[in-house]
């Protein structure tokens, strides 16, 4: 029920050495090729873009606009979290846990890079804020949000992600709508008091969306207004946070476990007992390899190009993002185009109740040959090495903004090693299965 990615060995028409080795050979032939010709900044403006028409940019900026789609949001939220509480006590025929880890968690990445930060826009928390703040008066702590950087985003993804991959009734409904009110209430508690900010640096689910959009055409330029530009600009000029680097590496992990949690080795060793002990240490082992690894690669690349070492896996943190947007599109993009669908035949009736059938759909089948498993695996190939070239170029244009210009080259070299381990770890834990 619900498990991740879909896709074995078998499903890989190359051979899988072909396909690890030559997927690192793309990354390191992308490297030598930019240091031959990228030999200046291009990506530090954030001036440039085409900006929206004046009508749109109107309609988009609209605070009325803003809210409709919240109210939307938050009864399409509220009925989930109905049903979860009071529909059908079985998974397989209760909306909530597809719509929560399926629809809702998977469903974000496509829609943040296609429509920008999403969730930013919709979320309907926000607007019970803006509810119940004028009852609770003026926030105590606003002052100081800035300052809490993206250590809480951080803090509620892993939460989430370790709901998601390791614990064992993740998929009980009760389970499902006990997460959505305790997560609704943490946030609304912290945001009247540090104001609707935290929003933006506390609520996991938007700060993963907003950074998803950096990937996305769409940006706001320094002058406010939503333009159409190259994506790798928006992840370029993104602001250094602290805190970014800790949200990207428990994206990475946490994705990097799920794929470890399928192979044999898991299966048959280290997880064997299949108990919430034994993946909570797995998954915090993942997390801690790959920050290890991260940190250790930055800071390397930092010292050896002559710039602040303790401070180059902050600069650096943006360039792994199309990484970790790759890894998540490789594991879970069949995920949602499959086991999607169950969540719109059940929206069909979600109480499950007799004769209740609003759109058609319920009682159909989950159409599982829409995507063949060659196309799956070439989509999880791609997916992984795009998202490592993309993060060379931008580690690149950053280096060469950061290091001593003679350095440049022999600076990146530590995280580039990273990158392409990141590449085989990735592709072997996702077809080693």
């Amino acid at each position: 029920m619900l498990a991740h990615g879909v896709g074995t060995r078998a499903d890989l028409p190359i051979p899988t050495w072909l396909a690890l080795y030559g997927s690192g050979a793309v990354v390191l032939i992308s490297f030598f090729a930019l240091v031959l010709l990228w030999r200046q900044a291009k990506l530090a403006d954030n001036a440039g873009g085409r900006a929206l028409p004046p009508g749109l940019q109107r309609v988009v900026s609209s605070a009325v606009t803003r809210t409709v789609v919240q109210v939307i949001a938050l009864l399409i939220a509220g009925l989930v979290l109905v049903v979860a509480l009071t529909g059908p006590t079985d998974a397989a025929n209760n909306i909530a846990p597809w719509a929560l880890y399926v629809t809702f968690w998977v469903g974000l990445i496509p829609v943040s890079l296609l429509l920008g930060p999403f969730w930013q826009y919709a979320n309907p928390l926000r607007l019970v804020h803006r509810l119940l703040s004028p009852l609770a008066g003026s926030a105590p702590a606003a002052a100081k949000v800035e300052s809490v950087g993206l250590w809480p985003a951080a803090a509620a993804l892993s939460v989430f992600v370790w709901l998601e991959l390791v614990y064992p009734d993740r998929s009980l409904p009760g389970v499902v709508g006990t997460f959505l009110v305790a997560y609704a209430v943490v946030q609304i508690v912290a945001s009247l008091w540090y104001g609707e900010g935290w929003f933006a640096r506390g609520d996991g689910f938007e700060v993963y969306s907003t950074l998803i959009a950096r990937l996305s055409p769409w940006g706001v330029r320094d002058d406010g207004l939503w333009v159409f530009r190259n994506p790798l600009r928006n992840v370029a000029t993104m602001p250094e946070q602290s805190g970014l680097a800790a949200v990207v590496v428990v994206l990475l992990g946490s994705t990097a476990f799920d794929g470890l949690s399928r192979t044999e080795f898991w299966t048959t060793g280290p997880g064997e007992a299949n108990d919430t002990l034994s993946g909570t240490l797995g998954l915090i082992v993942m997390i801690a390899v790959v920050a290890a690894l991260y940190v250790g690669g930055t800071r390397l690349s930092g010292r050896l190009g002559e710039g602040d070492a303790a401070a180059a896996p902050s600069a650096f943190a943006h360039t792994v993002l199309p990484i970790a947007v790759g890894y998540a599109v490789a594991h879970y993009f069949s995920l949602l185009l499959l086991d999607g669908q169950t969540t719109w035949i059940l929206a069909s009736n979600p109480f499950a109740q007799s004769g209740v059938d609003l759109f058609g759909t319920y009682g159909n089948a989950v159409n599982f040959v829409l995507l063949s498993t060659a196309l799956i695996a070439y989509v999880q190939v791609g997916a992984i090495v795009i998202g490592h070239v993309l993060g060379v170029f931008l580690a690149h244009d950053r280096s060469l903004r950061a290091a001593a210009p003679e350095r440049v080259t022999y600076g990146q070299m530590p995280l580039i090693v990273v990158m392409v381990a990141f590449t085989i770890g990735g592709l072997g834990l996702l077809f080693g299965a």
